[in-house]
């Protein structure tokens, strides 16, 4: 990362926060020593974390402490992994009967993703699993799927941050997947793997996206969508309500 892209003071609270997570608490002396931060901008730092809730003061000889409202920062993790969960079984279950590799993938850094693969499993994989892969926004699957289902707003703010207007062409493309029910790569040059992908919708939330990925020789995109698009619109549903179960419970 540039150093202009860096806000100074955010930089400094997340290293008094990560000098604070290396002990149950830690002096004055301790924090200034480790972060290298002046006493007065470390004790005003501290003064905000103890305000805002992520820390508090033990006493003066054990010194400072992080509270447990700092895992609430992990809430995203959290979620991602309990998505994984739900989704491993039934993808698994898929990949046994129709016999193609799945991808479960979320919105991460201006890209999806890919936190899930049954392609290890699968007897007509072409790839690897390629975990933490990022497939791109515009042209992958996973990522037309996110953006044509997600929450305008929500849609506006990822264009935006990957520096991308939405001009008539792309609006129309997305209006053509919500109605399909479905997206499909969209690759600058001919590739031999595409993939289908539909969301994992929670109301107007998209929580994740799943991909089936076949050889465009095998099948064509009408065929593709008119077998299997039923069947992945099916199993996003199941793990949507799996999920919506699992945290009410």
């Amino acid at each position: 990362m540039a150093s202009d892209t860096v806000i100074e003071p955010v930089r400094r609270a997340f290293t008094v926060l990560e000098a604070l997570n290396r002990r149950r608490s830690t002096t004055l002396t301790v924090l200034a020593a480790e972060t290298s931060l002046p006493r007065p901008t470390l004790v005003r730092l501290l003064q905000t974390l103890i305000a805002l809730g992520y820390a508090s003061r033990v006493s003066r000889e054990a010194g400072y402490r992080l509270t447990d409202h700092v895992l609430s920062l992990a809430g995203g993790v959290r979620f991602i992994d309990h998505l994984i969960d739900a989704a491993i079984p039934r993808m698994s279950r898929f990949t046994r009967e129709q016999g193609w590799p799945l991808y479960l993938a979320t919105l991460s850094a201006g890209g999806m993703a890919i936190r899930h693969s049954t392609a290890p499993e699968s007897p007509m994989s072409f790839e690897t699993a390629g975990y933490n892969r990022n497939s791109p926004l515009l042209i992958g699957a996973l990522g037309r799927a996110w953006l044509a289902f997600c929450p305008d707003e929500e849609r506006r703010t990822i264009l935006r941050g990957i520096g991308v207007r939405q001009g008539p062409a792309f609006s129309a493309a997305l209006e053509r997947i919500r109605r399909d029910g479905h997206a499909f790569t969209v690759p600058p040059r001919p590739m031999r793997i595409h993939g289908m992908a539909v969301p994992i919708r929670d109301k107007d939330r998209v929580l994740g996206c799943i991909s089936l990925r076949f050889p465009r020789s095998a099948m064509s995109e009408a065929t593709v969508g008119a077998k299997y698009g039923p069947l992945l619109a099916a199993l996003a549903r199941q793990i949507a309500d799996d999920v919506a179960r699992d945290q009410t419970d």
